[in-house]
C-alpha cells in the first residue's frame, strides 16, 4: 500500500469535467478535438488546484486512451500532476442486466495494484452504472452538457476539502454531499 495517509481522488472526464459533442451548443467552445466541440466544466482549474493541495488525483474514463490523454493535457493547470490517466483500456466491460446494455465498469482493485488502499479512494462520476462495484467509494455529480452557470465543481471542492481527513472513505455517507458542504 502506498504509504500516505492521503485520499486519491478520481475523476471521470466526460460529462463530469467537460463536454464534448460533436454539435456545436449556442455559446462558444473552449477548444476542439477531431470532431468535437468541447466545453470546459465551469470552476475547472480552481477545483483541480485546491483538491491537488489536499488529494493525491487522477483521472480515469471509458472513453478512448488516447482521447482521455489529449483532451486531459488540455486542461491540466501546470500546477497540477496526476498520478495517472487512464481509459477504456483499463476499464472492465461489464453487462448492466437491468439497463440490458453492456457498461465500461471502473473496478478500483485495479488500484490495489498500484498501491493504493480502498479505504483512501474516491471516485467522482456521472454515470453509476459504471462505478456500482464500488459504491463505498463513490461520489456521484450531475453530468455537465455545457450550462454557463454550473457550479457543481466549486461545491464538490469545498466538500472534499471537508473529508480530507476521513480515515476510511467507504464509511462516509456520501449521498446528499451537497447538502453536507462545510466550507460555504
Amino acid at each position: 500500500m502506498k504509504s500516505t495517509d492521503t485520499i486519491l481522488v478520481v475523476l471521470d472526464l466526460d460529462e463530469t469535467l467537460l463536454h464534448a459533442s460533436e454539435e456545436k451548443l449556442i455559446l462558444e467552445e473552449d477548444f476542439e478535438y477531431a470532431n468535437y466541440y468541447v466545453y470546459i466544466r465551469p470552476h475547472l482549474k480552481y477545483f483541480l488546484e485546491e483538491i491537488s493541495k489536499h488529494f493525491s488525483v487522477a483521472i480515469w474514463s471509458s472513453a478512448d486512451d488516447l482521447y482521455v490523454n489529449d483532451l486531459v493535457e488540455k486542461i491540466k493547470p501546470s500546477t497540477v500532476n496526476f498520478e495517472f490517466v487512464w481509459g477504456k483500456s483499463r476499464c472492465t466491460l461489464r453487462r448492466d442486466y437491468e439497463l440490458d446494455t453492456y457498461v465500461q465498469a471502473k473496478h478500483l482493485k485495479k488500484l490495489k495494484k498500484k498501491g493504493f488502499s480502498l479505504e483512501k479512494i474516491l471516485i467522482i462520476d456521472d454515470s453509476p452504472e459504471k462505478t456500482k462495484d464500488n459504491y463505498g467509494n463513490a461520489i456521484y455529480i450531475y453530468p455537465f452538457e455545457g450550462e454557463t452557470h454550473d457550479t457543481e465543481l466549486k461545491h464538490l471542492a469545498n466538500y472534499l476539502i471537508s473529508i480530507r481527513d476521513t480515515e476510511n472513505v467507504r464509511h462516509l455517507e456520501k449521498r446528499g454531499w451537497r447538502h453536507k458542504n462545510t466550507l460555504e
